[in-house]
């Protein structure tokens, strides 16, 4: 890759991060639409996913501040969960590093088609968290249930990320939280902390590609406070729906191009 970008490929990457920071902000999975695009706009994989994880990244600050009630209302014992997703996030981020790119190529648009199976059955398993009425579980047994859930989802959020928020609301239910606006809250402090991590270590690792980062970061911060209006014009379903059309068209157009 050369060492600047034309005109065309930073009017496609700032698109694309705008349209991520928008989708973030109301129905989540922008990541679908910021890292596929980086692969089209010439990027290897590996770069294509760090440079997505560190470019985004800034959004779910903003989102964590919109959450500050419901944040300071949650139960102390829940903030025991930032451990094993910072934990899960350098790990994944690690074997990241670790994969060689054919691999990683390979797995791409499996993770994809993964990712977008999640974000289809997001709406679905948070009505039912709304509406269930489960047996609220205190015991020691299952906070360890939970952390270990929640290293698992570290490690895949550091080392591809779409899609993990829905894991995390499973989890977080499993423990017996059903106020949905405060698991709502953890999950974006949990994806902050793992993809925060995993984006330091891209850093370190120079595993980005900076001319890209600098122009997504400003792109999707713009696109969460301004685009954030145009989705809910649209409505959520409308956004979600757009968003499993991008997720289920990137993930087929990979395939083929393998």
């Amino acid at each position: 890759m050369h060492s600047g970008i034309d005109f065309w490929h930073a009017a496609v990457a700032f698109a694309a991060a705008f349209l991520a920071g928008a989708i973030n902000s109301i129905a989540g999975g922008g990541t679908l639409v910021s890292f596929p695009a980086l692969i089209w706009l010439g990027l290897g994989s590996v770069t294509a996913n760090a440079t997505s994880t560190v470019a985004i990244w800034p959004g779910t600050v903003g989102s964590l501040w919109g959450y500050r009630h419901e944040m300071v209302s949650a139960e102390r014992r829940m903030y025991l969960l930032v451990i094993p997703s910072l934990i899960g996030g350098i790990s994944g981020a690690l074997l990241l590093r670790w994969t060689p790119m054919a691999t990683f190529d390979r797995l791409v648009p499996f993770l994809i088609l993964f990712a977008t199976l999640l974000f289809m059955a997001q709406e679905r398993v948070q009505r039912a968290l709304r509406t269930a009425h489960p047996e609220l579980h205190r015991s020691t047994k299952w906070l360890v249930g939970a952390t270990l859930f929640q290293l698992a989802v570290g490690l895949y959020g550091g080392y591809f990320g779409a899609g993990i928020g829905i894991l995390m609301l499973a989890a977080l239910s499993i423990i017996g939280l059903t106020d949905i606006h405060q698991m709502n809250s953890l999950k974006v402090l949990f994806a902050m902390c793992i993809n925060g991590i995993a984006a330091v270590y891209f850093v370190a690792a120079r595993m980005i590609y900076w001319p890209y980062v600098i122009l997504m970061v400003a792109a999707a911060i713009a696109g969460g406070y301004w685009g954030a209006g145009t989705a809910r014009r649209l409505g959520k379903t409308a956004v979600r729906r757009i968003v499993i059309g991008i997720g289920f068209a990137m993930a087929l157009s990979l395939f083929v191009k393998k």
